[in-house]
């Protein structure tokens, strides 16, 4: 009794010595329930479930390693134990007794790929309406929906990209039919029955958000703002004005509902959501990060970016990746201006850059795309390394999608997503011979049972084919 008195004491000493903190826990105790319930919502109402698969400790012997920070070894070993990279040397690195040891000479090794902007699951394959799930286009900016709630796991496009891209983790998008297309979401690219099992733990959430064509385009022709680049942008602002109220009344405990919308924007205001940005021309690209800053917010990445090369010194000040194809172009308008040099002139420029596929074909060959811009840029007398290029495959999404820490890069501690090529992985030739997530092996050439099958295909003509 006589301890509870003296907490009791202390605690009360507590709040008189700061009255800072008995006013704020007055001001909480007043908050009625439904403001409470509007400040103290769950945000991770769908966690991550995922759990690796089982491993073995194993030791990568005599590649070439790139370790997806811009360094190379040759002849190196890199070990993996207990679902993380354990070390990464040379020859002279002790492996312990109890590793595997894979024979590795003349292949190369790096990081697992990593697809910053893919539709697998949303937009799966086949591809017919009834799959038809990226683009909730009934209203301009839809912050509300999250991509998650429309992926597919079974997706047969999911080991394609594991099997033939060595795709480890990838962040899933909402379409660009909207201004703001709602919530992204990472995940690791293993098999699992439900959408919770591949989520990445820990991921932060992205805002797809689009500017140009798409949304004019879309709204345009149903006689409804926007219909115009100026509307794209005036909707936009509208939108953040009315987040960023919404964020002061909520910290002021003045609202009474909640709103799925609202909590997603406030959620980017707060630094928690990452903005990832369809854009296409350099100017629209320099008006978004002008609105980003009246509005505190950060762009991690514009995505497709076809103009990037014109504002690179922008991008870099801002921090904001450029995540681009190699060579698509003229398709519509505003990829009118696109150069197959963008990579390479954005490089020069000490800016970001990132390789990614928006499709579900490229995302097989993200190597060969990022290997066509390095020769691109080498003919205009840019020369990148290959270990470099590695690094827009692999660090460079990781950080723009909140993951770098993770993975992404071959350092002590980090997840063990490995790929084994049987070659350059710039080549047109090389292809995954094994593809580690985690420390487990998910994918190997040479063993036709670590092809990983989804329900949906079994049974079926071309059942986890490899091409």
């Amino acid at each position: 009794m006589r301890v509870h008195k003296l907490l009791a004491g202390m605690a009360a000493l507590a709040l008189v010595a700061s009255p800072g903190l008995a006013e704020k826990k007055k001001k909480e105790d007043s908050l009625s329930p439904a403001a409470k319930a509007a400040r103290e919502f769950n945000k991770n109402p769908f966690p991550s479930t995922y759990r690796a698969y089982p491993g073995e400790p194993t030791a990568l012997i005599g590649a070439t390693v790139f370790d997806g920070a811009g360094g190379r070894i040759e002849n190196g070993t890199v070990l993996l134990a207990g679902g993380k990279v354990v070390a990464v040397g040379g020859a002279d690195l002790a492996i312990p007794a109890n590793f595997r040891r894979v024979d590795a000479a003349g292949k190369f090794v790096t990081p697992g790929i990593i697809d910053i902007h893919s539709h697998l699951g949303d937009y799966p394959s086949p591809g017919v309406q009834a799959h038809s799930d990226g683009n909730e286009a009934t209203a301009p900016t839809t912050p509300e929906v999250w991509a998650e709630h429309s992926v597919w796991p079974q997706d047969p496009g999911f080991s394609r990209a594991l099997a033939n891209g060595g795709i480890t983790s990838l962040q899933i998008l909402p379409g660009s039919a909207n201004l703001m297309g709602g919530r992204s979401v990472v995940l690791k690219n293993v098999y699992s029955r439900t959408i919770q099992g591949m989520k990445f733990p820990g991921a932060p959430y992205g805002l797809k958000m689009a500017c140009g064509e798409n949304p004019k385009r879309v709204y345009g022709s149903k006689g409804r703002m926007p219909s115009t680049r100026m509307g794209n942008i005036a909707v936009n602002r509208m939108t953040w004005m009315k987040a960023t109220e919404y964020r002061a009344k909520r910290a002021a405990g003045k609202l009474e509902t909640r709103d799925l919308a609202m909590e997603t924007l406030a959620g980017v205001l707060d630094g928690e959501i990452l903005i990832q940005n369809h854009c296409y021309r350099a100017d629209e690209m320099a008006l978004v990060l002008d609105m980003a800053k009246e509005f505190g917010y950060k762009v991690s990445a514009f995505h497709h970016a076809t103009e990037a090369y014109k504002i690179g010194d922008l991008l870099k000040a801002a921090g904001t990746c450029s995540a681009i194809w190699a060579d698509w172009w003229g398709f519509k308008m505003e990829s009118y201006d696109a150069i197959p040099e963008n990579a390479g002139i954005l490089q020069k420029a000490g800016a970001c850059v990132v390789i990614h596929s928006d499709d579900e074909n490229g995302i097989q060959r993200l190597n060969q795309e990022a290997a066509k811009a390095q020769g691109d840029a080498r003919r205009a007398g840019i020369d990148i390394s290959d270990a470099e290029v590695i690094r827009w495959l692999t660090l460079n999404p990781a950080t723009a999608m909140g993951i770098g820490q993770q993975t992404g890069s071959l350092e002590p501690g980090k997840m063990a997503d490995v790929v084994l090529w049987n070659g350059n992985p710039l080549s047109v030739y090389s292809r995954p011979d094994k593809v580690w997530i985690d420390g487990a092996l998910l994918f190997d050439a040479a063993d036709p049972k670590r092809r990983p099958v989804s329900d949906f295909e079994l049974g079926q003509v071309g059942e986890g084919d490899v091409k």
